[in-house]
């Protein structure tokens, strides 16, 4: 190994700057540009033979500043890079030691010559090709067993929280492993690394935390979070799922404690649509919280001040946008749980490839759900009423999902809306309530209520009549039995989605729609919930997790290199998500693909936002513009990360500028 310092625009020779007693270091020099950096970049490379004849490739380097201790940096090689450099040596090419990061959990690409991560189901082969004999007991065991382990070691957990803790710690220590259990076990896992343990494991964060996951990022770090954002281990990052804190699902404001969302989040992304789990980005910024708890915990790991004003925030936001498409210049940007998540939206939505899945991936999942609960009940788009209770950003994000679907199927969009009833706090939102709305619930605000005010959700219900019930308040059981059963009244299939998360604060139960309905409903949850039999028959519930469209859209973005995610890429999320359904889930009373079917998903939906992305010109990959949709639909399989394969794919997510092919 070899450390070199390279002077911001000047050629130079590269040359060993400093040896290391317990690194074998190779001099050699090559002479070599790299433009554009910081006034000293460290690099390090290792000499490896090439062919006389072979032409110079392009290399991939790893770049940071000088780290704190030459020894930390040496034995991890986590020096991140901004840049690809341009060698003109036939010999030198980078190669990384450390087959694990530290910092995200994720491993680095297998070596191809030695040091490969001990396995116990690598051959003897390979490990003696990877100088890993001894390392690892020696039984050479299939990926079945290894998975069988993990299922027992879980099932001895206690507690849901422990269950969490578990398959935390194996995604650090064996990466490949913990997203093959997550793939085969898709339906028992998924409920333990997100909704509705993540509630849990958000709650108590700083007091389980053991390892480092993520970036974090704190208001003091503002006017220098490029350089920050440059200390993450890995070279190539694809997408980020960016949280404050503010609003942690029904949980309120959880300050840094929201960490696992964009932890869990990200593992979504990579088992259920194959992005990379090293080229994802968990992101928390810290801008304070209002949480008195909080601030009076010794254990809370964030900034125990008050949170900053929006002002401020979006100060801080601005240069952090800005950073993130510093350093990786094509990075998939998700905002996830914050309190306001409009003015954000708003502002970035059409300067860079993000988008609010609080806002547009719950609209989206939902509108798919609606599509298909009206092919069940048979009811006219224009016959609709739909109540809402709960009138934030993710209700009025649902709403405005479906009143452009509404209104591509006949209707004027000023008819759309007025299919729509919200409650909030302080009742039914109407023109003449004589409070101040935010501009999301003056869109809904009703017009024609003859200047009488409804205060309680039964009030609406009797003036409505809907046939349309959304739960979207975080109150815990407010679809009670009498509610449910004047739905059941007024619809002979009543369409109920109580969205609410956790499970604790679902409006209803399946149990509770079921009873109420006599069986009759159409159901749809915001948390999952177990089949339930009634008057000797089996039901079970559709869950409308974001986790149908998010991981999609995050894909398709990447692959079709999308310089922003449009609504209408959103919309068509859904649009996709609604045709994959087939006739044998919907005569069971499903309003969304079978769970286990997810990775088939997700193909769909990013190839229709790879679609809509081609329709805006938003798309800057263009060797795929003439395929059929089989053709695509191969096309992206081939470049989803497979735990099974973990070298399949790898160089088709490499987000921005010139494409360069790995060589780690």
């Amino acid at each position: 190994m070899a450390l070199v310092a390279i002077r911001e625009n000047k050629e130079i020779y590269l040359s060993t700057l400093i040896s290391i007693s317990t690194v074998d270091v190779v001099r050699k020099e090559s002479k070599a540009r790299e433009a554009d950096v910081g006034p000293w970049v460290l690099f390090s490379f290792t000499e490896v033979p090439c062919p006389e004849k072979q032409a110079p490739k392009p290399v991939s380097w790893r770049r940071s500043h000088v780290p704190q201790s030459f020894s930390h940096a040496i034995k991890t090689s986590h020096i991140p890079a901004t840049r690809s450099l341009q060698s003109q040596t036939k010999s030198m090419v980078f190669k990384s030691i450390s087959p694990l990061s530290w910092l995200s959990g994720s491993p680095a690409k297998p070596q191809k010559q030695k040091n490969k991560f001990p396995d116990t189901s690598q051959s003897l082969k390979e490990r003696r090709d990877y100088r890993t004999q001894g390392l690892c007991p020696p039984n050479v065991e299939s990926h079945a067993l290894q998975e069988n382990r993990c299922l027992a070691q879980l099932a001895s957990k206690k507690s849901p929280l422990e269950k969490y803790i578990y398959l935390s710690n194996l995604r650090v220590m064996n990466v490949h492993l913990f997203y093959r259990l997550v793939i085969s076990n898709v339906t028992a896992v998924t409920p333990l690394i997100y909704t509705p343990v993540v509630g849990e494991a958000c709650i108590r964060w700083s007091e389980i935390y053991q390892h480092p996951e993520g970036l974090y990022l704190s208001y003091s770090n503002r006017g220098s979070l490029a350089n920050i954002l440059s200390n993450w281990p890995e070279l190539k990052v694809d997408i980020t799922v960016l949280t404050d804190g503010s609003r942690i699902l029904g949980l309120g404001d959880l300050g840094v404690n929201g960490m696992a969302i964009p932890v869990g989040k990200l593992s979504l992304y990579t088992a259920c649509a194959g992005i990379r789990p090293e080229r994802t980005l968990p992101l928390t910024i810290d801008l304070g919280t209002n949480n008195e708890k909080l601030l009076k915990d010794p254990l809370y790991m964030g900034s125990k001040t008050k949170r900053v004003s929006d002002k401020e925030q979006l100060e801080f936001l601005d240069e952090l946008m800005h950073s993130l498409k510093q350093v990786w210049p094509g990075i998939v940007i998700q905002f996830e749980d914050f309190k306001n998540p409009f003015p954000s939206l708003e502002k970035y939505q059409s300067k860079y490839s993000m988008f609010n899945d609080d806002v547009q991936g719950t609209g989206a999942v939902i509108l798919a759900g609606i599509i298909n609960a009206l092919k069940v009940t048979g009811g006219a788009v224009k016959d609709q009423r739909a109540v809402f209770l709960g009138a934030g950003s993710a209700g009025t994000g649902v709403a405005k999902q479906i009143v452009e679907y509404f209104a591509k199927q006949g209707l004027t969009e000023d008819e759309a809306r007025r299919c729509f009833w919200f409650i909030d706090s302080k009742g039914l939102i109407t023109n003449d309530r004589g409070d101040k709305l935010a501009p999301h619930k003056r869109y809904f605000s009703r017009p024609d209520n003859d200047g009488k005010q409804y205060k309680s959700l039964p009030e609406v219900m009797e003036y409505v009549k809907p046939t349309i019930l959304m739960g979207l308040s975080t109150i815990g059981g407010a679809f009670n039995e009498s509610i449910l059963n004047r739905m059941a009244e007024l619809n002979d299939r009543p369409i109920i989605f109580p969205l609410s998360n956790p499970s604790s604060q679902s409006e209803c139960t399946f149990e509770d729609a079921v009873n109420g309905t006599d069986g009759r409903v159409v159901f749809a949850s915001g948390s999952p919930f177990q089949t339930y039999q009634y008057k000797e028959k089996l039901y079970s519930p559709s869950q409308g997790n974001n986790m149908y469209v998010f991981p999609g859209i995050g894909l398709g973005a990447i692959l079709s290199k999308s310089t922003n995610i449009s609504s209408s890429m959103i919309y068509t999320s859904a649009i996709g998500l609604s045709t994959v359904i087939n006739q044998t889930e919907l005569d069971a009373g499903m309003l969304y693909p079978d769970i286990k079917r997810i990775r088939e998903v997700s193909v769909v939906v990013a190839r229709e936002v790879i679609r809509q992305a081609q329709k805006e010109w938003l798309d800057r990959e263009k060797d795929i513009v003439d395929m059929t949709d089989d053709e695509l639909d191969d096309w992206v399989r081939e470049r989803m990360y497979d735990p099974s394969h973990p070298d399949k794919g790898a160089d088709g997510q490499v987000r921005g500028g010139r494409r360069v092919k790995s060589v780690l």
